[in-house]
């Protein structure tokens, strides 16, 4: 049992702590909460390393003095209990005694340590006039699984690595602000955008300056999520299978994977069966690590029999880069841009080929061709594709996301925008 005393200090030196980093966070987009009268536990979840925790502490500065946060990985915490939540609720209101009768907010981090945390939750946000937001690793807070234990009284909040304005945030670039740029300030964007796609946006290593220190940060963060995340959370047997598998999906951003032609390729190596296979890509895509979007279609038959295209959930992680890869990188940041603001995405192939179909929330479809450069085999290609896909779902304008190449055109009725992907990213609204 965890004594009061223990809970009380350990309260009031988060309060210190969080009040010494808040110059230094950055704040987060998209993270909205449920409306208080909903009494939902909002629990946000995403990949290590993300930012769940600075997303924590700008709700703590929202209100210090009526908030609680507590990080379960905490090693005086290691023998907290479900029954220590009782004691710990006690501990905060004797600390502010004036919100007995007032609303009080609770963060609780890493919140997955603690067997039974649902049932507390519940009864806080349901019973009591306490708002609740818990965070998590997705190694053992996935999504499903969130709203099973909680029946319906979770808000789901998915958590990705730093986005390109946040990105530019974090490395002092002000300009964004404005919407307006100058030569310099466009330059150094530009610089920041090569930068961004060979890293990617984990918030840790964007503030390194060391190519050195940034590759060792995210070889370490990937050997974690492969040990952590999979082969400890799943109980993974056949670690050559799934090293093997972690090797082709993360040298391979942005391409269609099929897991027939894999078991192929890999059958001779090693012995291992197709129903183990496909669990252990089930369990890639449940951890987050990547995920996919598939053919446009609506025969679910079609769209489980064709290949489905695989994008990493931060280009920083991927295996392999060379200059040739920077297409496929620029794809797999554009695909993450969409995903952060709730968009479902699906690729179009018929004659030709389209990257992205993006639905919103409101059903209403985009078409989306992604470009490294425009040159004179890939131009007319590209938006053959494109004009296609939007004949094909009725769309009048269709868009084209490039490294540099800025304009409007128009072809077979369709107009056509084409934008670098530093602009784009740093619309209001995609």
């Amino acid at each position: 049992m965890i004594s009061k005393d223990l809970l009380k200090l350990i309260i009031l030196e988060n309060q210190s702590v969080i009040r010494e980093r808040a110059a230094s966070l950055i704040e987060r987009e998209g993270v909205i909460l449920p409306d208080e009268v909903l009494r939902k536990v909002s629990v946000i979840f995403g990949v290590r390393r993300s930012g769940k925790t600075s997303v924590l502490y700008e709700i703590f500065q929202q209100d210090p003095e009526r908030t609680l946060y507590i990080d379960f990985e905490d090693e005086r915490l290691s023998s907290f209990e479900l029954r220590d939540f009782e004691r710990l609720r006690e501990a905060f209101f004797e600390l502010r005694p004036q919100l007995l009768h007032e609303k009080a907010v609770f963060l609780l981090d890493e919140i997955q340590n603690i067997e039974g945390w649902e049932r507390f939750c519940r009864r806080l946000a349901e019973k009591e006039n306490v708002r609740v937001i818990v965070s998590g690793s997705s190694s053992k807070l996935l999504s499903s699984e969130i709203h099973t234990s909680l029946r319906g009284r979770s808000w789901g909040l998915e958590l990705f690595p730093f986005s390109f304005r946040e990105y530019l945030r974090a490395r002092g670039v002000t300009a964004i602000a404005r919407g307006f740029f100058s030569s310099e300030e466009r330059m150094r964007i530009r610089s920041e955008y090569a930068a961004f796609l060979r890293w990617g946006g984990f918030p840790e290593v964007v503030r390194l300056s060391s190519d050195v220190e940034r590759s060792k940060v995210l070889r370490d963060y990937l050997g974690a999520m492969f040990f952590r995340d999979l082969v400890e959370r799943y109980q993974i047997t056949n670690i050559p299978l799934l090293d093997a598998m972690l090797d082709a999906l993360f040298s391979s951003p942005a391409l269609a994977f099929s897991l027939l032609s894999f078991q192929r390729r890999l059958k001779q190596q090693m012995p291992f069966s197709k129903d183990l296979l496909y669990a252990y890509y089930k369990y890639f895509l449940e951890s987050m690590l990547i995920m996919e979007a598939r053919i446009f279609s609506p025969s679910a038959y079609k769209r489980q029999r064709n290949p489905a295209k695989i994008y990493l959930i931060d280009t920083g992680l991927t295996r392999r880069v060379t200059t040739q890869d920077t297409g496929r990188l620029l794809e797999n940041a554009v695909f993450l841009e969409y995903r952060r603001c709730g968009m479902t995405l699906s690729y179009y192939a018929g004659r030709g080929e389209c990257d992205f179909v993006a639905r919103d929330h409101s059903d209403n479809l985009a078409c989306c061709q992604v470009c490294h450069e425009m040159h004179e085999t890939a131009r007319p290609r590209e938006i053959a594709g494109l004009v296609e896909a939007c004949k094909s779902l009725g769309l009048k304008q269709g868009l084209i996301i490039t490294s540099d190449e800025e304009g409007e055109e128009k072809s077979d009725d369709i107009a056509i925008r084409i934008l670098p992907f530093w602009r784009w990213a740093l619309e209001e609204a995609h």
